[in-house]
């Protein structure tokens, strides 16, 4: 339950105001952490006035519908209310979700508080990074990639000094690409250590529940196929594939997760030739493909694989077929969403190696020519996209330098570039 006590800051918030005034004046650091000195020179870099009123223009509605639609912690949004906005509402806080470029997309809680924020442009559409508002903790966090509280004068500009904050960031639990950030934001007991531990925790149990939706059902749409008797294949990023259906869950070795994934994707079913090609260029003798096959026929559901050409039966749905369709529809946003990394990584069978290769340069092309720096990063912060050279360059150029990531996107750029 967040408090709505203050702590009283006395000498120590006068401390911070003195430090801020000397920045101001003669960029010298007084009493003030090293985050927060880092912050405001940061925040100074792209001309912002710390005495001026922030101005911006957001994000209209329909943009901003847009972005909430195509995000993936829309839906972790029911799980950060129960953890902190209903009780943070309670308090007279606010809680607002960002993505990974610094736009705040949900501000929830305290309706009167929530309306003074508005005065301040902290709205839903609005960009919160360090070089748009200055220090303030969503913008840092996404800057240091880590959590962070930032208490009244450490806001380098002065029309946010009044409030308080505690934010840390998101991460994709598979990939570790960010995602975005979770703030507190009120008085000074929005700052506190437990208000930020309240914070962290929130963002773990976000992560974990993106982490155990994938493992049990994958990325869940309202016409799955599972949801009326199918079965969802997983086998993108993994080291073997999954099938579930309903609670039933199974998992593969290498081999039959191969078997899987070829005949998942073959329409009309697979000779013991057909498949012996695909899974290795060695001549395998029949009678061996013969013996696996039957393996993995008593670890399935009765009746699921049949023979004769070899095929699956039922209704059967993988996360490459709803990565297609997505990139189908021109959904680019919910492609890097679904798309946990390539197809069967530790597969070094031919036809594997076909679907991952084609699926994988699908995507970062789609990704490439979409133009939007939040998703480039979300698909090139990832194990299988960081020593992509083209990927983090075109990040950098969309960017710019008001980004809260562009030192970091440009120090990348520099260190592949050396390699």
């Amino acid at each position: 339950m967040v408090r709505s006590r203050p702590q009283p800051l006395g000498d120590d918030r006068r401390a911070v105001e003195r430090a801020r005034e000397a920045f101001l004046e003669r960029r010298e650091r007084h009493a003030v952490r090293p985050e927060v000195y880092q912050s405001w020179l940061r925040s100074l870099t792209d001309g912002l006035d710390p005495e001026a009123e922030l101005r911006q223009e957001p994000l209209g509605d329909s943009a901003l519908e847009s972005l909430r639609e195509n995000h993936p912690l829309a839906a972790s949004l029911p799980l950060i209310r129960s953890l902190l906005t209903d009780s943070a509402a309670e308090a007279g806080l606010l809680v607002a979700v960002s993505d990974a470029a610094g736009r705040l997309l949900w501000v929830e809680g305290d309706a009167t508080l929530r309306a003074r924020a508005e005065t301040m442009l902290f709205l839903p559409g609005a960009k919160w990074t360090e070089q748009a508002a200055g220090t303030n903790a969503p913008g840092t966090a996404l800057a240091i990639d880590r959590a962070v509280r930032i208490r009244g004068a450490e806001h380098l500009v002065r029309q946010a000094t009044a409030w308080s904050c505690s934010a840390a960031p998101i991460h994709d639990p598979d990939t570790g690409a960010m995602l975005g950030a979770l703030d507190l934001t009120g008085g000074d007991e929005a700052a506190a250590p437990q208000s930020l531990a309240l914070v962290s925790a929130t963002v773990a149990a976000v992560e974990a529940q993106l982490r155990i939706s994938r493992l049990t059902s994958g990325l869940t749409m309202q016409d799955s196929p599972w949801r009326s008797g199918g079965h969802r294949l997983t086998v993108l990023g993994g080291s073997g594939a999954t099938l579930s259906s309903g609670d039933s869950l199974r998992r593969f070795g290498l081999r039959h997760s191969e078997l899987l994934l070829l005949l998942s994707e073959s329409t009309g079913g697979m000779s013991a030739g057909q498949l012996s090609v695909e899974l290795t260029d060695d001549d395998r003798p029949s009678v061996t493909l013969r013996a696996e096959v039957s393996r993995l026929r008593g670890l399935l559901p009765s009746g699921m694989l049949v023979s004769r050409p070899y095929r699956l039966a039922g209704h059967i749905h993988s996360d490459v077929a709803e990565v297609r369709e997505h990139l189908d529809r021109g959904e680019i946003g919910a492609a890097v969403a679904a798309y946990r990394g390539p197809v069967l990584p530790e597969s070094e069978a031919p036809g594997v190696i076909q679907i991952r290769d084609q699926l994988h340069l699908r995507m970062r092309n789609s990704v490439l020519a979409h133009g939007d720096s939040d998703l480039l990063l979300r698909f090139a912060d990832t194990a299988f996209g960081r020593d992509d050279l083209q990927l983090w360059e075109t990040a950098e150029s969309l960017m710019g330098p008001r980004s809260p990531r562009s030192d970091t996107v440009s120090a990348r750029v520099t260190h592949l570039r050396g390699r």
